[in-house]
């Protein structure tokens, strides 16, 4: 919006060249993200706590995790609404908004969100304690995936599969195009969900998750550095170098209240908005695979999940103390802050190793 407004003015003010560097407007986003989220959090954390808007803690699922997090007890959660509104307007304000991948990011974003409203807005209003159930919840996500994957097969989208490593190799995923958009938005979306256990656990990896994805973004939407890297040329793919920047801004900002002890959780309208965002930015700059690597963190906790369930369907015998992953390491009687920082230095390790892949080929 600001791009459009001011840019169109170069020729009469100098200055407003600057609209024209997509760093300069990614470094603005972060800022107006973060901002916002300063001013309006203590508003909405006094809000939630009016509405009783708070987390609960359920004795039924296991006593010895509900001890270690009963400090939690009525902590305001939606706090998705915060992270979601500062990165929605941030993107508008700076992104050029004539991109159909912005206009694309953001329709995944706010379709997940309002799925995690829904599930949100049963448990703390109606006190229906699941919420929605996993089937809609995972019918939701499919949909999604099935409205994207037309959306890009229309408008003529390099439906190759490129892998990580190896030059001018990928593959063709042709007619299974859809169900792989389907499982990368499934995936991330409940993957972070799931890492969403402890306070700043999630935000913090999203954060170092969308540093990497920024960077990304930027050098595959510049044909310089695309063809010097060997990469794939996305044309207009760096705007969402805007819209990832908006996610640091606003996930710092949250993180600012979220962080421990807990001020704030975002509750399942963060959680599966943000990991959909994730999931959506990746297949827009063709880098799904890397999505491995880069939430390395959220794949081992989905992961941890399902071999857990597994396991014990199978064998009666539990793999891990309790599953999300971070919970076992609470059970080896880690504390929750040490859990926390450990596996943000591991996610940002992993950040980093993802940016080194794109000269290991």
């Amino acid at each position: 919006m600001l791009y459009h407004l001011f840019y169109a003015l170069r020729d009469h003010v100098f200055a407003f060249n600057v609209f024209r560097y997509i760093t300069f407007r990614a470094a603005m986003a972060a800022l107006t993200a973060f901002v916002l989220s300063l001013i309006f959090a203590p508003w909405l954390i006094k809000k939630l706590k009016t509405l009783k808007v708070g987390e609960k803690i359920n004795k039924a699922d296991s006593p010895r995790l509900d001890d270690l997090l009963h400090h939690k007890q009525d902590t305001p959660t939606m706090g998705g609404i915060l992270i979601l509104g500062t990165m929605i307007i941030s993107t508008l304000l700076w992104a050029d908004i004539s991109q159909q991948c912005i206009w694309i990011v953001l329709f995944s974003t706010v379709w997940l969100g309002l799925t995690g409203f829904v599930d949100d807005y049963l448990k703390q209003v109606k006190k229906k304690a699941n919420g929605l159930s996993p089937r809609v919840k995972l019918a939701s996500q499919v949909i999604l995936g099935l409205i994207l994957g037309a959306i890009l097969i229309y408008s003529q989208h390099d439906i190759h599969l490129e892998i990580p490593f190896l030059k001018d190799v990928n593959l063709d995923l042709d007619g299974l195009f859809i169900l792989f958009v389907i499982l990368v938005i499934a995936g991330t979306s409940n993957a972070v969900n799931l890492t969403d256990g402890l306070d700043g656990l999630a935000i913090g990896i999203v954060v170092m998750v969308a540093i990497a994805f920024s960077i990304l973004c930027y050098v595959s939407g510049n044909i310089n550095l695309s063809k010097y890297l060997l990469i794939p040329y996305i044309k207009g793919g760096g705007e969402l170098t805007i819209f990832c920047s908006s996610m640091i801004g606003a996930g710092l900002g949250f993180l600012w209240f979220n962080c421990y002890p807990a001020s704030i959780f975002m509750g399942d309208m963060g959680s599966l908005a943000l990991g959909g965002a994730i999931g959506t930015v990746a297949l827009l700059i063709k880098k799904e695979m890397l999505l491995i690597i880069v939430g390395g963190i959220f794949v081992l906790e989905a992961l941890s999940v399902i071999l857990q369930v597994g396991s014990y369907k199978l064998t009666k015998k539990r793999i891990f103390k309790i599953a999300p992953l971070h919970h076992h390491f609470q059970f080896l009687n880690w504390p929750e802050n040490k859990v926390i920082v450990r596996f943000w230095i591991v996610a940002g390790l992993l950040a980093l190793f993802t940016l080194v892949t794109l000269k290991i080929r």
